[in-house]
C-alpha cells in the first residue's frame, strides 16, 4: 500500500489556511479531521491518528482553523469556525470524489463540526466522529454544549476516555442515550481528554490509540455497507 501525502491551501473567506491530505492507495472512505483548541493539525496526536487511519484504508484531510494559522491563543468565533469546517468538507468532497465522506475532529474541532452540521447539513457528509467531545469546561459538569446534537440527523461516533475532565462519564452516557440510534459511544478505559492513560492502569497510550482507530474503522465500515 502506498500513501499519497500533499500539502494544500484551503480558501476560507477572504484568506486561506494550511491543510494536509493523506490518501492510501486502497482508500475506501475519507475523514475531514479538525484539530483541538490548543494544538494544530501537525500535533503528534493528529499525525498518529491520521497515519493510523491511512493504514486502515481511510483517507484524511487535516486543516488549520484561522486562529491557529495566525498563532493566536484565542479560538475563532463560531461563525468563522463553521465556515472553515464547510470549506474543508467541500474541498475533501472534491479531493476524495466517490469515497464516502465523514467529518469531525479532536475536542473543539469535533464540536465545531457538529455545530456546523446542526445549523445546515454538510453536503455529502455521511457521519460525524468525535475524538473526545468537550461536553463542558473542566470542573463545571453540564450537557448544555450537547443541545445542538438534537439537530444532527446523521450517525455519530463518540470516542471518550473514562477520565475525561471535559466530559463527565455519566453525562456523556446520558447524551448518547438521548440521541438513540444515531449515536454510538466507545469508552477508552482510564483515558483522559488527551487519551493518556496512567501506568498503574495496566494500559498504555499506544494500545488506547489502536482501540480508537479500530473503532473508527469498524464504525465507518458498518456505515458504508
Amino acid at each position: 500500500m502506498s500513501i499519497d501525502v500533499e500539502e494544500r491551501r484551503l480558501p476560507v473567506g477572504a484568506g486561506e489556511v494550511a491543510a494536509l491530505s493523506m490518501r492510501p492507495s486502497d482508500a475506501r472512505a475519507a475523514f475531514v479531521f479538525a484539530h483541538g483548541a490548543g494544538a494544530g493539525m501537525r500535533h503528534v496526536f493528529m499525525e498518529r491518528f491520521a497515519n493510523g487511519l491511512a493504514e486502515r484504508g481511510i483517507a484524511t484531510l487535516r486543516y488549520q482553523f484561522p486562529y491557529m494559522e495566525r498563532g493566536s491563543a484565542r479560538v475563532d468565533r463560531p461563525r468563522i469556525a463553521h465556515e472553515t469546517v464547510r470549506a474543508a468538507c467541500a474541498t475533501a468532497a472534491r479531493l476524495f470524489e466517490h469515497l464516502p465522506l465523514f467529518a469531525g475532529g479532536k475536542s473543539f474541532g469535533g464540536r465545531m463540526t457538529s455545530q456546523a452540521q446542526a445549523l445546515d447539513p454538510l453536503p455529502g457528509v455521511a457521519g460525524l466522529v468525535f475524538v473526545g467531545f468537550p461536553l463542558h469546561p473542566a470542573g463545571k459538569p453540564s450537557i448544555a454544549r450537547a443541545a445542538h446534537l438534537d439537530d444532527v440527523a446523521i450517525p455519530m461516533l463518540f470516542l471518550q476516555g473514562t477520565r475525561d475532565e471535559l466530559a463527565e462519564l455519566a453525562l456523556v452516557q446520558e447524551v448518547v442515550v438521548s440521541l438513540d440510534r444515531r449515536a454510538r459511544l466507545v469508552l477508552l478505559d482510564d483515558a483522559d481528554h488527551a487519551f493518556h492513560v496512567r501506568r498503574r492502569s495496566g494500559r498504555d497510550d499506544e494500545g488506547t490509540l489502536g482501540e480508537m482507530l479500530d473503532a473508527v474503522e469498524t464504525w465507518i465500515g458498518t456505515s458504508i455497507r
